[in-house]
């Protein structure tokens, strides 16, 4: 079955998928601008008269352009709208200009400055609200009245309060996907003794008949010999695709995680159905324990985020040097925002990534969600 590779917007912190929607935001972002300076250029011709309108639009039209290509260099641009702000603070109070900021500087000095507060590191990110603040305190000596003052600092307030509370929200998703990368590390380190005694044990085993062939029967040593190179070559392989991931220590080692046949007849949710051997003898130990940790995180998704779902199947088919296995269901067509993207996934790729397999997820043409691993055996014991 043909699925689409795991958008980045399913994974924590990702951004595929947000590409309309900021799209949409900017334009209604440019749509607001147009409209704020245009009505409060006709406020200030209706109450002053004359051309007094002129400073105030072109210094706001800056400002909210600065504001609409921040993604391009969040502290140039910043820099550069604060600066235009203190600029026109000056010049409006020089030459009895109304107020600035205006209302359309202060639409694009809130958005530059909570954008730089959002993303931009603590240091930076710390200096553009207090640029913010002091162009907001520097406007109230020269106001006219405290409708501007009330203005600037309300918008200040709410592009730190917006821009500060969406940059928690991503560092506690960071933080939440770090630990599942963590977590799935130390499932990963524990397995690796299972790993490793595999291997190990044949290849002691094959030394042993060695020492013995070379006593009796020297002849048939270099086969024995060879026995044993391929044995080290195969453990050596798997334990590098293991060790590659691990950054941390590990805990007690777990006994093995179990047969697929044992999971599936405990899950509690629509029927399953699996296709294909639940394991092989052949396959080596740590693309058996992922081909469970998979099918285990699949059937877990489909629990908590199809519960319509009627009827499930786990796919297995080995051939090529490769162990493919798909986990399917046929629940109904969900809104793109409740895609069942997170950190079992996550936890998933990292654990198929060691092998240097591939990961794919998605949901189906005719409906429903599959899993699709494919996971190389590497060389054989």
């Amino acid at each position: 079955m043909n699925v689409g590779n795991l958008p980045a917007s399913a994974w924590p912190g990702g951004r595929a998928g947000h590409g309309g929607a900021a799209v949409t935001a900017e334009v209604a972002l440019g749509v607001a601008a147009v409209v704020v300076l245009v009505f409060w250029a006709r406020l200030i011709a209706a109450s002053w008269g004359g051309g007094y309108w002129v400073f105030d639009i072109a210094a706001g039209a800056a400002v909210c352009a600065l504001a609409l290509t921040r993604r391009r260099g969040r502290v140039w641009t910043a820099a550069a709208g604060l600066g235009i702000a203190v600029v026109a603070v000056v010049v409006a109070a020089a030459a009895d200009l109304p107020n600035e900021p205006g209302p359309g500087m202060a639409l694009g000095l809130s958005v530059l400055v909570g954008s730089a507060v959002r993303t931009l590191p603590a240091r930076p990110a710390g200096a553009v609200a207090a640029g913010g603040l002091l162009v907001a305190a520097a406007s109230a000596p020269m106001a006219h009245n405290g409708s501007v003052v009330v203005l600037n600092a309300g918008g200040w307030l709410a592009a730190v309060t917006v821009g500060g509370g969406l940059r928690l929200l991503a560092e506690r998703r960071r933080a939440a996907a770090d630990r599942v990368r963590h977590d799935e590390r130390r499932r990963l380190a524990r397995e690796l003794h299972d790993v490793a005694a595999h291997h190990m044990t044949g290849i002691v085993l094959q030394a042993q008949a060695a020492r013995l062939l070379a006593r009796r029967r020297s002849g048939l040593l270099e086969e024995s010999l060879e026995d044993i190179e391929e044995a080290s070559t195969g453990a050596l392989s798997a334990l590098r695709r293991v060790v590659g991931l691990l950054r941390e220590a590990a805990d007690d080692v777990p006994g093995p995680p179990g047969r697929l046949t044992d999971l599936i007849d405990r899950f509690d949710g629509p029927p399953v159905t699996l296709r294909g051997p639940a394991d092989a003898e052949d396959w080596p130990p740590e693309v058996t324990s992922t081909v469970y940790r998979i099918v285990q995180e699949s059937l877990t998704n489909v629990a908590r985020h199809a519960p319509r779902a009627r009827s499930v199947t786990v796919e297995i088919a080995g051939g090529g040097g490769t162990v493919v296995v798909e986990v399917a269901d046929d629940a109904p067509p969900t809104p793109p925002s409740r895609n069942r993207g997170g950190y079992g996934l996550l936890g998933m790729r990292e654990r198929v990534e060691a092998l240097d397999g591939t990961l794919r997820a998605g949901p189906r043409p005719e409906g429903g969600w599959s899993v699709r691993a494919a996971l190389p055996l590497g060389a054989r014991r």
